[in-house]
């Protein structure tokens, strides 16, 4: 986990992001707080991608979600053969439609 901050500037306003990284479940202080919640897998690791799916239930149970803009992120390290990929594009897209109103996204973190 880890605690961030950013100032940016969007049609001429400026907004200060302030990031946590959490690496665990949900609690109730961080969702009485949060604005948003960026839910983050490995596309090489079953149990990472069942997780977030019991994060954004244990959110539920704090909070409203459509109250909480949601985003999905399937992350890639380093998919070869003898670490192949285990979460395809069809199985990402559902849960994202599971999460209510969440947006997909790809990415590798090199």
């Amino acid at each position: 986990g880890g605690r961030f901050k950013k100032e940016i500037v969007v049609d001429g306003q400026s907004y200060l992001l302030l990031i946590r990284d959490e690496g665990g479940p949900p609690e109730l202080q961080f969702a009485a707080w949060v604005d948003a919640v960026v839910f983050v897998f490995s596309l090489e690791d079953e149990i990472s991608f069942q997780t977030v799916y019991n994060y954004y239930l244990r959110l539920c149970s704090y909070r409203n979600t459509a109250e909480v803009p949601m985003v999905l992120v399937g992350t890639q390290d380093a998919i070869s053969a003898t670490n192949p990929r285990v979460i395809d594009d069809s199985r990402a897209r559902k849960l994202s439609n599971d999460l209510k109103r969440c947006t997909y996204y790809e990415t590798c973190a090199t």
